[in-house]
């Protein structure tokens, strides 16, 4: 990658004009320090819309099997699975564009404004899906309008993991700028495992009649309190100390993407390709495993449920670990070892849950959740780091949207469908190492970027 040095260049701004005639860093104001009480409610902020997008994730991951049925004509099993895992993978095309969007918004008027509408938007959205007729009901007008839904879905959700963590890094005190933002990954946790719950008391207390006739509903009409707790919070918070800093000094960029694309190419690819990893990694680990448990492996799917409960619960704990580590030791040793430990243990894991005990499964989604900790618990924090101020939002946002567009909303599809083709039961975890290796050079191409100051650029 000869351009990364180029682009570090630029990032330093030595002898660097920006396309407004502004110097991006050599002429930045120096970050100011946070109110610790702004700080708890950031973080609690960027909690609550995190958790809001992501218990919607796994409340549709963990049901794909019953939305198969309800919202698409049924010839054979696989293909209706296949068609609710295409919705989700298809929803997640429009992540760029709504980077793109929010990541403007968010470095040309402010991370909180942004932050703000995304919330509305996406947490009505959402809601709107318990209120969908079904293909009984309207024929193939019921999954259109699925789709639909899900299409605003992901163009409002695209700018909140972005935004949080780029909010959370400002605000945070120099040298825990990890701990802070590893926040936001245990934000979509809590979603998940929030989800995971609900759905597991859901098969535990109605009938599967009972769930495919109204049951599937319940969790999608919870946006909307959870949602409006979350902006209520959000326009009662001020901007970042270091966003107010360049708004301050009028150096915000008139043109964020077109100056991100101009100067900043090799740490978009380097952004790019880390997340490859915790694309794929977190949707096969935290959102397709039950599926994957129940429909490949035998497994109930009351048992699939609590064991990805229980491996939930002590990703929350490990991500925390991992992203106060990560202040310690870097961000690119983090990264880089993490890359390395999922080549090498993926397929050994994935071989160990044939006939395995419910015991055992839980031991191997424990094993995979610290795994990908070392990646979501450090990733955050790196992607705010490696871009200036200036243009942190929208190179955060694009090029983490651009890589689950790619690899993470078509995980479950692709795992699914690689096992369909190959008959080989295994066919995901070679998918997460190829992942694993994509990420590996992207990172012994980067710097670190844990041991200064924010770029206030």
């Amino acid at each position: 990658m000869s351009s990364t040095k180029a682009v570090s260049g630029h990032a330093s701004g030595a002898g660097i004009v920006a396309h407004d005639g502004i110097a991006p860093s050599s002429s930045a104001p120096a970050q100011p320090a946070a109110d610790p009480r702004l700080l708890r409610r950031a973080a609690v902020a960027s909690f609550i819309g995190n958790f809001v997008e992501w218990f919607d994730y796994a409340s549709y991951g963990y049901l794909a099997t019953i939305i198969a049925v309800v919202f698409f004509p049924q010839s054979d099993a696989m293909s209706g699975l296949l068609a609710a895992y295409a919705v989700f993978a298809i929803s997640f095309i429009v992540r760029p564009l709504g980077g793109i969007v929010w990541g403007h918004f968010g470095d040309k008027i402010g991370r909180r404004s942004a932050l703000s509408l995304s919330i509305l938007i996406m947490s009505c959205s959402t809601f709107l899906i318990a209120f969908l007729p079904t293909y009984a009901q309207v024929g193939i007008l019921a999954p259109i309008l699925l789709l639909v839904v899900r299409l605003v879905q992901g163009f409002s959700a695209s700018g909140e993991y972005a935004g949080a963590s780029a909010f959370l890094a400002e605000y945070a005190p120099p040298g825990k700028r990890g701990i802070y933002t590893s926040i936001v990954p245990a934000s979509t946790a809590a979603g998940l495992l929030f989800g995971s719950i609900f759905v597991a008391v859901m098969h535990a207390v109605l009938t599967s009649d009972q769930i495919q006739s109204f049951g599937w509903r319940l969790p999608f009409l919870l946006a909307a309190p959870f949602g409006l707790i979350g902006r209520y919070i959000r326009v009662r918070l001020e901007d970042t100390p270091t966003f107010k800093a360049l708004e301050t000094s009028h150096q915000v960029a008139r043109a964020p993407v077109r100056e991100l694309l101009g100067m900043h190419r090799g740490k978009m690819l380097i952004a790019f390709g880390v997340t490859c990893l915790n694309a794929v990694a977190f949707y096969l680990v935290l959102s397709y495993m039950p599926t994957y448990l129940s429909t490949e492996m035998g497994v109930s799917e009351t048992a699939s449920f609590i064991a990805a409960t229980i491996s939930l619960a002590a990703y929350i704990g490990f991500v925390f670990v991992m992203g106060a580590l990560s202040d310690r030791v870097g961000r690119k040793t983090m990264l880089i070892g993490a890359s390395i430990l999922f080549a090498a243990l993926t397929v050994p894991l994935f071989k160990g849950l044939v006939g395995a005990s419910f015991v055992t499964i839980v031991m191997i989604q424990i094993a995979f959740g610290a795994l990908l900790t070392m990646n979501d618990g450090t990733l955050p924090c790196f992607l705010s780091e490696i871009f200036p101020t200036r243009v942190r939002y929208s190179g955060f946002a694009f090029s983490f949207n651009a890589a689950n567009a790619l690899f993470g909303g078509t995980a479950p599809f692709i795992a699914t469908w690689l096992i369909s083709v190959t008959g080989n039961k295994l066919a995901p975890a070679w998918y997460l190492v190829g992942a694993s290796a994509v990420a590996l050079v992207a990172m012994l191409a980067s710097k670190e970027t844990s041991r200064g100051p924010l770029d206030n650029g």
